[in-house]
């Protein structure tokens, strides 16, 4: 939590700088267009994997299981559609990150690491 007032700053400021650099290089246009393209990439990807996720939810919690996996999947899949709808590169490339299959079990394992220390030092109370 401590973190966030850096990343609420520091993360814009090299949106703009990025996006300025963008804007001189391949031109004004050209980034705007990039920007919407990747908007709705996200936005389809987004929608596929989500409804995706849904459906072994539903399947998982059909069979009696718990979804525990498939919910991390979920949270992935939100949040990195959430990134790609934001304007900016960096936003993007970790949006994509996060909606990629291959790069996203590294982030469900951070998720999980976090989780886990919440629970263990009682932020987060588990009720069974």
């Amino acid at each position: 939590m401590k973190y966030i007032f850096l990343i609420l700053v520091i993360v814009p400021a090299a949106e703009i700088g990025i996006l300025m650099f963008s804007g001189q290089t391949i031109g004004i246009p050209a980034t705007i267009v990039l920007i919407l393209l990747t908007g709705f990439l996200g936005a389809f990807l987004a929608k596929q994997q989500g409804l995706e996720t849904i459906r072994k939810t539903q399947e998982i919690v059909r069979r009696g299981m718990m979804p525990g996996d498939v919910i991390l999947d979920g949270i992935s899949i939100l949040t990195g559609g959430i990134l790609l709808l934001t304007p900016g590169f960096i936003t993007d490339i970790l949006g994509f990150l996060l909606l990629a299959p291959p790069t996203r079990k590294f982030f469900k394992a951070l998720m999980l690491k976090q989780f886990r220390n919440w629970i263990d030092k009682g932020t987060i109370k588990v009720i069974r």
